[in-house]
């Protein structure tokens, strides 16, 4: 989650009730009315407790659209690696383990700078 202080706060979910204690404990005591919580499609974040706790601290939520590579600085990492990925064209699985670590090499840490920039997360 991009804070207003324009830090990012991230923690995963991988449970509904992960989900539902990080919004109870972590996400909604700091919530201030009309703050706007941005998620995206996980099955996790569809939860009824979490709307209703975020409704209750004067949150809204909002949906990505389902495929929003724009808004979504990892796709545009995804796309480059899915296309090194199809070039090398590797078929066991220690060929494409040593294609990914040499794919892996060519993102430099400016390229990665940028992709998060570009998204809108700020650093310092």
């Amino acid at each position: 989650m991009l804070r207003p202080d324009r830090t990012l706060d991230y923690r995963p979910a991988d449970e509904p009730r992960h989900f539902d204690t990080y919004v109870e404990t972590q996400l909604a005591p700091t919530l201030n009315r009309g703050d706007v919580v941005v998620l995206d499609n996980l099955s996790v974040h569809k939860s009824a407790k979490a709307a209703g706790l975020l409704k209750q601290a004067g949150a809204w939520f909002l949906f990505l659209p389902a495929y929003s590579p724009d808004l979504n600085p990892i796709e545009m990492a995804f796309a480059k690696i899915k296309a090194h990925l199809r070039a090398a064209a590797a078929r066991t699985f220690d060929a494409l383990s040593d294609a990914l670590g040499s794919i892996c090499n060519l993102f430099d840490t400016d390229e990665c700078r940028n992709y998060f920039t570009a998204a809108g997360y700020g650093f310092d």
